[in-house]
């Protein structure tokens, strides 16, 4: 049942293209530079810089890798300062992860170097690396790219900022939303990147998701958090966590409307869903161009105790590599479904009340093969590049989704390759 494969045809991502800057709507008061510096290719465009206005409010949330980067480690200090935020800058080619105090001086003096440009401090910059792990930051090659890069701020530079912070991506991700906070218009805006190394806690990226509302910190940290729960942490594209995750809530307050200060404020719960609605598509895009991907997968896990057993459920059915090659060959070795599940660690869990859907197919029940399915119907499923599981837990009312793509010969291929 396997299909035919050959590793000379190029691998796009599944049902995904770069965003038409034209649909990109830019955030009042944040403006983006980007500028060339060589770090890992000549000409290839790699630094980014992203300046906000005075005031700006910016959470974020970072990778629990105890390995975690050099500027994410900076990254944290600075956002418990008190100056306030009021520039940002990434780089490619290099993730200055494993890098110990010497990647540590320098992201910081990565860090001044823009403050002295734009003339504020140091601990006003959050510093982004992505890249080749355990190589040292060509900070200088930064540096020297700084004033192109500042020369080149506007406010309309999303798409191309979305294109300076990929490695190996295939294309860029980007998405807008326009909205209305009691008749008032305000943008959410959002750029990420990501393809491989994608497993939480977070989810192996980088995004940075804007918004001109007027909102608190506390109300902004509170957003984050529900956003990138339901999110970038629910996708999977290879199980392995990386060192630089980073994902960046920032509201400038450029619209003129009274300051959401918390839940109890009767707009938040709207600003929170378009923020959420635009994480929840970057994260996908992620996962529809995982590396090598060529289907997408939803796995869903209903009737459990509680979310998080869902979610472990969905997880060992989304990582598993015999379960991802399967989907790559359209091959209906649907036991390697059930398998996962039943090592995915919930001790109680009775498998024959348990249901396994693909698709709209009934594949299990009752402890096995369901009496209705037939493989032909399995495999029509999973010749689609795109594939609904659905698992039925039925012990409780709990649900939750999780993201993932398959493993093919290009995945290998792409890794082994990495550093080439």
């Amino acid at each position: 049942m396997a299909h035919s494969y050959s590793s000379t045809v190029p691998v796009m991502p599944v049902n995904l293209s770069a965003p038409d800057p034209a649909n990109l709507r830019p955030v009042a008061g944040v403006e983006l530079g980007i500028a060339s510096a060589g770090i890992k290719k000549p000409g290839r465009r790699d630094v980014l810089v992203i300046t906000l206005p005075a005031d700006s409010e910016v959470v974020g949330v970072f990778t629990q890798n105890r390995f975690c980067a050099a500027p994410v480690t900076i990254c944290k200090e600075h956002l418990h300062q008190e100056s306030g935020i009021r520039a940002l800058v990434v780089n490619t080619g290099n993730a200055n992860a494993g890098t110990g105090e010497d990647g540590l001086r320098r992201a910081r003096e990565t860090c001044a170097a823009v403050a002295e440009n734009l003339n504020i401090k140091p601990e006003q910059v959050l510093p982004f690396s992505t890249g080749v792990i355990l190589e040292p930051l060509p900070h200088d090659k930064i540096v020297a790219a700084l004033p192109a890069a500042l020369a080149d701020l506007k406010a309309d530079n999303w798409a191309t900022a979305a294109e300076a912070i990929m490695t190996t991506d295939i294309v860029a991700k980007a998405t807008s939303r326009k909205a209305a906070l009691n008749g008032v218009e305000y943008n959410v805006t959002g750029i990420a990147k990501g393809s491989g190394m994608i497993h939480p806690n977070m989810a192996t990226m980088l995004s940075f998701v804007a918004t001109d509302a007027p909102v608190s910190c506390e109300a902004l940290e509170a957003m984050l958090r529900h956003a990138v729960n339901k999110s970038f942490n629910c996708i999977t594209v290879d199980g392995d966590t990386s060192t630089n995750d980073s994902c960046i809530l920032i509201a400038t307050g450029a619209i003129t409307a009274p300051v959401i200060m918390d839940s109890a404020d009767s707009r938040f719960d709207s600003l929170q869903s378009v923020v959420t609605e635009v994480m929840i598509e970057l994260a996908k895009a992620i996962v529809r161009d995982g590396e090598g991907a060529t289907k997408f997968m939803e796995i869903r896990v209903e009737g459990g105790e509680d979310e998080a057993e869902c979610k472990q459920i969905a997880y060992a059915i989304g990582r598993s590599p015999l379960v991802k090659t399967a989907f790559f060959a359209s091959d209906p070795n649907l036991g390697r479904i059930l398998a996962a599940i039943g090592y995915a660690g919930i001790a109680d869990l009775d498998v024959n009340r348990l249901r396994l859907w693909l698709g709209n197919v009934l594949v299990a029940e009752n402890g096995g093969r369901a009496a209705s399915y037939r493989e032909e119907e399995g495999a029509r499923v999973m010749a689609a590049p795109e594939i609904n599981v659905r698992v039925d837990l039925a012990r409780g009312n709990s649900v939750a989704t999780v993201w993932t793509c398959d493993f093919s010969y290009d995945y290998v291929k792409i890794n082994a390759e990495y550093r080439s």
